[in-house]
């Protein structure tokens, strides 16, 4: 795994104007799904915003949530688009799976795949590095050591941390430093001192899933902020307001300088089983374009579903 691969997971982890009409087709923004009642004082609620800031940054539900994957036989259902320069669909993937758990031994059955349009290169790889991305990180996943243990965040650390650990703290505990990509690492730092003049909070409280009363965190960059200062526009992620678990996070990411370009909006979803947090939704769109390969454009849903211990 080389630094490529770390840049492109900033792209598989964290708006993209341009696709927003392609998009609404596919990947419905699950945060937006959620009933808002009001605005809130966090106040009268005995709560501030470093409240939320360590929980975010203390989290490691997300990771956990898809380590829990491996206990269960489930059914998952990925669609992935492609486009063209004039944000046409270019290319559709479509896979419908049985993951099986038995004994710790990982299995999948392919209960439904299609390919078509502009799909595969000549030698029969993907054509964009996005999809490729995406099926080691969503496929393989499972079936490696990607997710291997509960041990975020922390592990890692220093000159000799793993591309694979750098990758797991871009996905899982956004608002930390992330070091060894070049132009970025700091801007992912969010609520460090030096970056917290660029953004505003923002609190509401509404309701998941028709019934789960949630906290909404909105970190939202200031108007008046340069593209160059920051790299996230966005980020809300959603408490249950009963225990304070983060059941989902909606992230929106930019940047551009003249190495790379990207400009991304990801959201993931969980909710529980067997009083266990899992992933149910995953969605993606974005496009990145670097020296000399083509302008990347795609998207992907992700569902999951019939989760049962086998």
């Amino acid at each position: 795994m080389n630094k490529r691969h770390i840049l492109f997971l900033i792209l598989l982890t964290f708006s993209s104007a341009s696709f927003a009409q392609q998009i609404k087709r596919f990947n419905p923004d699950s945060i937006r799904t959620i009933v808002i009642d009001s605005a809130v004082n966090i106040h009268s609620h005995h709560l501030n915003a470093e409240d939320f800031i360590k929980a975010v940054l203390a989290d490691t539900g997300f990771y956990k949530a898809f380590y829990n994957m491996k206990k269960y036989a489930f059914i998952a259902e990925n669609r992935i688009y492609t486009y063209n320069k004039k944000n046409k669909v270019e290319g559709r993937i479509y896979r419908k799976l049985k993951h099986h758990n038995v004994a710790g031994t990982h299995k999948i059955d392919f209960l439904a795949k299609q390919d078509t349009g502009s799909v595969y290169k000549s030698n029969g790889k993907y054509q964009l590095y996005t999809v490729e991305m995406f099926d080691y990180i969503f496929m393989n996943a499972y079936n490696s050591d990607f997710v291997k243990g509960p041990a975020l965040p922390g592990e890692g650390s220093g000159k000799d941390e793993s591309y694979k650990d750098k990758l797991k703290k871009l996905i899982f505990t956004p608002g930390r430093r992330v070091s060894g990509i070049p132009f970025i690492s700091g801007r992912t730092e969010i609520f460090s001192k030096d970056m917290r003049q660029f953004y505003y909070y923002q609190f509401s409280r509404g309701r998941y899933l028709d019934s789960i009363p949630v906290y909404i965190f909105r970190v939202v960059r200031k108007p008046s902020t340069s593209d160059g200062d920051t790299m996230i526009k966005e980020m809300t992620t959603i408490f249950d307001m009963r225990n304070f678990q983060i059941l989902g996070r909606y992230i929106d990411m930019k940047y551009s300088n003249f190495l790379f370009s990207f400009n991304v909006q990801m959201n993931i979803e969980l909710a529980k089983y067997n009083n266990e947090l899992l992933p149910v939704k995953i969605t993606y769109q974005g496009n990145w374009d670097v020296p000399f390969h083509r302008t990347e454009r795609a998207s992907f849903l992700i569902v999951h579903k019939d989760y049962r211990r086998e």
